[in-house]
């Protein structure tokens, strides 16, 4: 493999991280008898890609999905030069939408991924930087199209925000984040990506999925970090967080599976997105459970991204299955879902 092209697939979301002090060794994560009704997974950059990758591949299992700074499901196909070329940059075309459907279809009557039924049920919410140097807006839109030819209603089902003058990263309300460190210029992108936007991307983007919240506006929980040892793949870190509202120990709760972007790991030294994104104050105001995977750096994927183009499969593999049921990051990510969701010890 070209080291420089691998090196550029794995860029998505670049810049410096914040250090972090030593931390004690992880518990496992819990059983909180979470409700497996109203679950809901968003993301950003390779994590946008992921979290397509979790509905599609199991939409029977969320009800609603968020992706930010990223393009349509299967966008790579398994090929670093469309991941590139199409998915990043579009200088051999935009997204080929034709294409990635035959994909789906071939993986549907393998039973690789959720039913067209189930798909067609689900709600969504895309926002885009217009002045995204990292993905292109094109392939932003490739995205909306995607999602509205698999949707029932997409006018009632699917929201779209185009941001014409944001950068490549998550938007921020400047005034409710208390990052460690400065916001990334909402323009220009860069440093922790948290764009200071002046927007609340995630009680926007959570609102649409699930409605107003209707619990404590002040509610407040707790963010605990977990042994992702259990849930062994390829490119996971050693540890996860999770952020537990205060009652939802006692079950019942729903869940958002939280995906960062590349070099905003928590294993690469950044709690930011874990801690400032927002998504915390929203789910204690309902209540609802974060799961906070963690990917990590590596010689194939030295950013610490999210398994969006086949580096975590078998190298041996023509086609790899990463974006199907039986991908290993998939099959992580929702092994931690069905912890939470199981009934507690």
């Amino acid at each position: 493999m070209n080291v420089r092209l691998a090196l550029l697939a794995a860029g998505l979301c670049l810049g410096p991280a914040a250090s972090l002090h030593a931390q004690p060794a992880p518990d496992a994560l819990p059983r909180l008898s979470a409700s497996q009704d109203r679950a809901s997974v968003v993301g950003v950059s390779s994590g946008g890609y992921m979290a397509a990758q979790l509905a599609v591949a199991w939409p029977s299992r969320f009800a609603g999905l968020g992706v930010a700074a990223a393009g349509p499901w299967a966008c790579a196909r398994g090929e670093l030069g469309l991941a590139l070329g199409q998915c990043m940059f579009t200088r051999l075309g935009t997204p080929d939408l034709e294409a990635i459907q035959a994909r789906y279809r071939d993986y549907r009557e393998r039973d690789l991924v959720g039913s067209p039924a189930a798909l067609a049920e689900l709600r969504a919410h895309v926002w885009h930087g217009g002045a995204d140097a990292t993905v292109a807006p094109d392939v932003g839109e490739a995205l909306v199209a995607q999602l509205s030819g698999w949707l029932a209603d997409p006018e009632a089902q699917l929201r779209v925000v185009r941001d014409p003058q944001a950068g490549h990263g998550w938007p921020v309300d400047e005034d409710q984040a208390t990052p460690d460190g400065t916001l990334a210029n909402c323009q220009a992108g860069g440093g922790s990506h948290l764009l200071a936007c002046d927007r609340d991307l995630a009680a926007e983007a959570l609102n649409w999925l699930h409605g107003p919240p209707a619990g404590d506006p002040d509610g407040a929980g707790r963010l605990r970090r977990f042994d992702q040892s259990d849930f062994e793949a390829r490119g996971l870190a050693d540890a996860g967080y999770v952020f537990v509202p205060e009652g939802c120990e006692a079950g019942g709760c729903p869940v958002t599976v939280a995906l960062h972007g590349c070099e905003m790991s928590a294993a690469e030294g950044d709690e930011r997105f874990v801690r400032h994104s927002g998504l915390n104050a929203r789910a204690a105001a309902e209540p609802r459970i974060v799961l906070y995977p963690q990917a990590e750096a590596s010689l194939a994927n030295p950013k610490g991204c999210w398994d969006w183009w086949g580096f975590a499969e078998s190298t041996w593999q023509l086609d790899p299955m990463h974006d199907t049921r039986q991908g290993s990051q998939v099959e992580a990510l929702m092994g931690m879902l069905d912890r939470l969701q199981a009934d507690a010890d």
